[in-house]
């Protein structure tokens, strides 16, 4: 209580207002009494007056004598009241308040004072004055002795103003008296009454303060039979509703989160200003942003990216644009931005969805580079067997020094198309899924021993020697055993393709963290490293003359990769310029 302002403001203003009605009812009740004071004394000096008149109604109009001053002396002892009488022509004829006659005849004429002018012409008058006589205020009252057609003379009496304000003054203290009781009396019902109005309202505000803090489960039961107990029931009402709507909107918020932390795309929600409202990790890992601290910062200060800001420039009469933006980051990422806009909303005035399309657009690339190659692959050997075929039908099957070279040519060609189109049924069918595989274990070395045999011509005529070997003899993979010929055969025959005359051609196994890792190495001219990362690519040649001439299809490495991935392995290659390469596979060791 003591350090709530609004009960030290009622308090304050009901206290000072007390004070200031206090003040205003003693100033106005004092004047009042003042009057009934000064008309109480001039009532009392007019009968003090009337009775010194029948007194002396046959004395005036006489001279002073000595008997009527000493009478006139006493009198006024008596009553405590200044007696003066007067002549009609201004003479005094005695004074109470002086003691010889002589003193009484030298005092001035009284004829121009005001009240013996009323009291002459009316019968009655009274004035305040100083006293020219005494040196003091008094309060005079005057009345006619005898009547208006033959007027005796005129008594005055009178009183200091001392007197007056004294009994005005004890009048006065006995008001403020009262009032000062009676205000001391209204201040502390003041202090009770706003304690009152005050305590349910601090009740109000701690609740209030409570509910602000996310403590919605609330209830004032207030005593209160007035408008607060209403606000109290209301208070509850709204205490109870925002519980519900509060719970609500945290349901509806997780929800909200868990869908945008779920999504693969990024979102990012901006208010008309072009400020982040809100945005998911993806969206963060998309741009490189922290997205808890990126809300209320402008886009482009978050991103660092004018493409992406510019996307929010829409056509005319457009409500959603999509384009694709590249982030020039070191992964050359390409994003797709798909931009809404919301014309209803201040507050979200921008929705953007990004999504990752650099794979998509690799894959594309790869695509068109794929048709581009075949086209190009069956290109060579079709024409080739048109030409030989032409040449045939145009004469030269009479020729028989040429006519058989000519169609050995066309059978040449014909079993490379027939190569590359098995090939690329093969690569079709592992990449569908559709080929079923015989998944089992196959001994390694007897494989590896197979596939050396069946590549031993053609490395007799290079005069290149094949080796195998590893450890343990017995280790068992667990693959289709055709597949495993498969990756092995073309393994070899591109090493022994690009290893020089009088190489070697190392087929080696070992077991490394219970998988099987599978080398075939050569001696030859090696791959540039810019080349690495696409050997395994369709049709990708790094000498491309070098490789139709040595009749190779370009698929070759690109089937290892996916046999080895439908096997669970993987094929890797490593290689120096001028010393060789090596390519390791590796596959999962077959259960025992």
């Amino acid at each position: 209580m003591w350090s709530s302002r609004l009960f030290w403001k009622l308090f304050a203003s009901y206290t000072i207002l007390n004070f200031l009605a206090t003040i205003t009812f003693v100033v106005i009740v004092s004047g009042w009494q003042k009057d009934q004071v000064v008309e109480q004394i001039k009532q009392r000096l007019h009968d003090s007056a009337a009775l010194v008149r029948s007194d002396v109604v046959g004395i005036l109009p006489n001279r002073p004598s000595k008997d009527l001053q000493g009478h006139i002396s006493n009198l006024g002892q008596v009553i405590n009241t200044r007696i003066t009488l007067i002549a009609m022509d201004g003479s005094v004829v005695a004074d109470s308040k002086q003691r010889t006659v002589s003193d009484v005849l030298q005092m001035e004429n009284h004829k121009d004072r005001l009240e013996l002018v009323q009291a002459a012409k009316i019968g009655r008058g009274s004035s305040q004055r100083v006293s020219p006589t005494l040196g003091q205020p008094m309060l005079y009252v005057a009345i006619r002795v005898g009547e208006l057609t033959a007027p005796a003379g005129l008594v005055r009496t009178a009183v200091p103003m001392t007197t007056v304000l004294s009994e005005v003054a004890a009048v006065q203290r006995l008001i403020w008296l009262v009032a000062i009781v009676v205000s001391l009396a209204v201040v502390i019902l003041t202090w009770f009454l706003a304690a009152r109005v005050v305590r349910p309202v601090h009740a109000l505000t701690t609740a209030a303060e409570r509910i602000a803090t996310g403590e919605y489960r609330q209830e004032l039961f207030l005593n209160n039979r007035d408008e607060l107990d209403g606000l109290a029931k209301s208070f509850n009402r709204m205490a109870k509703q925002l519980n519900i709507r509060e719970t609500q909107l945290r349901e509806s918020s997780r929800r909200l989160v868990t869908v945008l932390e779920g999504m693969f795309e990024g979102v990012i929600a901006l208010d008309d200003r072009e400020k982040v409202v809100l945005a998911n990790a993806a969206a963060g890992r998309l741009l490189n942003f922290d997205p808890a601290e990126a809300s209320g910062r402008p886009l482009l200060e978050v991103t660092r990216n004018r493409a992406i800001r510019e996307v929010l420039a829409l056509p005319t009469g457009e409500q959603t644009q999509h384009v694709e933006v590249e982030l020039g980051d070191d992964q050359n990422r390409v994003v797709g931005v798909n931009a809404a806009v919301l014309s209803s909303e201040h507050a979200t005035r921008w929705i953007l969805v990004l999504h990752d399309v650099t794979e998509l657009r690799r894959l594309e690339s790869l695509r068109q580079e794929f048709v581009a190659n075949v086209s190009h692959e069956l290109k060579t050997p079709l024409s080739s067997i048109k030409a030989y075929a032409e040449t045939l039908l145009n004469g030269a099957l009479t020729d028989t020094e040429n006519n058989r070279k000519f169609v050995t040519q066309i059978d040449e060609q014909a079993e490379r198309l027939h190569e590359l189109i098995l090939d690329l049924l093969s690569i079709a069918r592992i990449e569908s899924g559709q080929q079923a595989f015989d998944i089992g274990a196959v001994r390694l070395c007897q494989t590896a021993k197979i596939c050396i045999a069946a590549n031993e011509a053609a490395a007799v005529s290079k005069e290149i020697d094949l080796v195998a070997d590893g450890s343990p003899a017995d280790l068992e993979v667990k693959a289709d055993e055709e597949g495993l010929r498969q990756i092995l055969n073309n393994l070899i025959d591109n090493a022994i393709k690009y290893s020089p005359i009088s190489s070697t051609v190392n087929v080696l196994w070992h077991v490394e963290n219970s998988t099987a890792v599978i080398q075939v190495s050569d001696t030859g001219q090696g791959i540039a490293p810019e080349f690495l990362p696409r050997v395994f690519e369709r049709f990708f040649r790094v000498d491309k003359a070098r490789s139709r001439a040595l009749g190779g299809t370009g698929l070759g490495l690109s089937i290892v990769k996916h046999l080895a991935q439908s096997f669970g392995g993987s094929v890797n290659v490593c290689s120096q310029i001028g010393i060789g390469t090596v390519f390791t596979v590796r596959l999962p060791i077959a259960e025992a």
